[in-house]
């Protein structure tokens, strides 16, 4: 079975890893100690503790009515303009994320870097790829 360290969880969930330490400390999160005494959480524990995370902060959005469930809130930190299109880039967290929109739209959105976005995806088609875990922390 899948376990992770608490560091590795966090970068999992997005957050640092004092977050998901006082998740742990609460209770929030189950982790139990491993052979070392490190504490470590069950794969299926996170991926439980992931999508009440991500129920809880779409409850969270007050006033967003669509049904798309993904969405990354972050800064615009690119924005380059043609005649007709714009590529907006935003960075949510660990991730970056490219939009193809209008150029109408994005002068519309008043889209430039430093302004806070939330790039909402929904698609039919999603590539997903198995990541390897990532290697013991060291010292």
């Amino acid at each position: 079975m899948t376990t992770f360290r608490i560091g590795e969880a966090a970068e999992l969930l997005g957050v640092s890893p004092d977050t998901a330490r006082r998740w742990v400390d609460s209770g929030r999160l189950p982790a139990a100690r491993d052979e070392h005494g490190h504490r470590a959480i069950q794969g299926a524990d996170l991926a439980a503790f992931a999508r009440g995370l991500a129920d809880t902060e779409e409850h969270e959005r007050a006033g967003a009515h669509s049904s798309a469930r993904n969405r990354f809130r972050g800064i615009v930190t690119r924005v380059m303009r043609d005649g007709v299109m714009a590529q907006v880039e935003i960075q949510a967290g660990p991730h970056r994320i490219v939009s193809l929109l209008s150029r109408e739209a994005a002068d519309e959105l008043g889209l430039e870097p430093g302004v806070v976005t939330v790039a909402v995806v929904k698609s039919t088609n999603v590539v997903v790829e198995r990541g390897e875990a990532m290697p013991p922390a060291l010292g």
